[in-house]
């Protein structure tokens, strides 16, 4: 078969998994591949299933981890296969490790904003590590969306969180370098009322083509380009499938969080002027006073390095560092580099901290 035909065939099959993936609804748990990592389900509740693996290295930590991931694709980009785990450099530096699996939204879930998933959910998973854990307070890393629940839920509760971590964080949203960010920038309130006055959630389906919009036409060749080049390099192939169902792992935003993305944090930067409040309370960003890491990817086509920058100089905490790693918005959790140079660094950190 030659080059074109080979590259055309990958190109056909991902069209097929794209079509598959919007029949069966995008981002269903039932579609996950097995996971990498054991994990034991120690708390389901709301909207969130709470996972913990468990610690496996010769040095265990007091202070358990909490990862909480964004709200719109499903986590197993996380623990993706042996040796391309961010849980399982985690567990192998002696963490255990609990990470938000989060159960998508329903038609029930439309009122669900921020105060249902930060006064919620993860103030309900927190207690249950605490309670299983035996423990008063706990590390916590979010991951992009999840690094804004991560603030929040931080905010009010600074006593709780020992140490913080944030992971390219859509923080200061007056930066628009990217083209998301103009789209964000036209999604205006009423337009955020109009798709959940029809839809419900903002659908699995439009994020997907909202993503998959910002990616110019020829990347979506070179990807299978790249295909064909590697078909000899042991594992590619497998991580190239996985990393591709992933992508259409998209699942729905629930309609309380996306009009207020809309209007309060993409339309008028609210977190990042301390203005922003959940549940009738102003997250006061002030209040977080523990040691906090900043990680942004220098080559992030998601969420701009610029975005990110920010969060430092938000905070209360004295002790702070910002890592910039040259990767990508994934390349920072899944990329090789990444796993054999960030994530030591970040252990490294933590146990400093522990």
């Amino acid at each position: 078969m030659s080059v074109f035909s080979q590259v055309a065939s990958f190109w056909a099959e991902g069209a097929l998994d794209a079509i598959d993936s919007f029949r069966r609804g995008y981002g269903c748990a039932e579609n996950d591949p097995p996971p990498a990592t054991p994990s034991d389900i120690v708390y389901e509740g709301g909207k969130v299933r709470l996972r913990h693996y468990h610690a496996r290295g010769p040095v265990r930590h007091r202070t358990p981890l909490l990862l909480i991931y964004a709200l719109i694709k499903r986590p197993f980009i996380l623990d993706l296969m042996p040796g391309k785990s961010v849980v399982e450099k985690l567990t192998k530096a002696g963490f255990d490790v609990y990470l938000t699996d989060w159960i998508p939204p329903n038609d029930d879930d439309t009122w669900r904003d921020f105060n249902a998933y930060v006064n919620g959910d993860v103030a309900n998973s927190v207690r249950a590590i605490q309670i299983e854990h035996d423990t008063d307070q706990v590390n916590i890393l979010g991951y992009c969306f999840g690094a804004l629940l991560a603030l929040s839920y931080t905010a009010f509760n600074p006593d709780i969180v020992k140490n913080l971590i944030v992971l390219t964080t859509p923080f200061d949203m007056s930066k628009r370098e990217l083209p998301i960010s103009h789209l964000m920038e036209h999604l205006s309130p009423h337009t955020a009322e109009l798709v959940t006055s029809i839809h419900g959630n903002a659908p699995a389906w439009a994020i997907n083509l909202m993503f998959n919009a910002m990616s110019p036409p020829h990347h979506l060749l070179n990807k299978f380009v790249g295909r064909y080049r590697n078909l000899d390099r042991e594992g590619y192939d497998e991580m190239f499938t996985l990393f591709e169902r992933w992508m259409a792992s998209d699942v729905p935003l629930a309609g309380g969080v996306f009009k207020e993305m809309a209007s309060e944090l993409a339309g008028e930067n609210k977190l990042c002027r301390n203005l922003f409040e959940i549940g009738g309370r102003r997250v006061d960003l002030t209040s977080i006073t523990m040691p906090l890491l900043n990680i942004i990817g220098e080559y992030d086509d998601v969420v701009h390095p610029s975005q990110s920058y920010g969060v430092l100089d938000a905070v209360g905490s004295t002790d702070k560092r910002t890592i910039a790693f040259p990767a990508g918005h994934i390349g920072v959790g899944v990329g090789d580099s990444a796993l054999k140079k960030l994530w030591p660094e970040v252990t490294k950190w933590l146990a400093e901290h522990d």
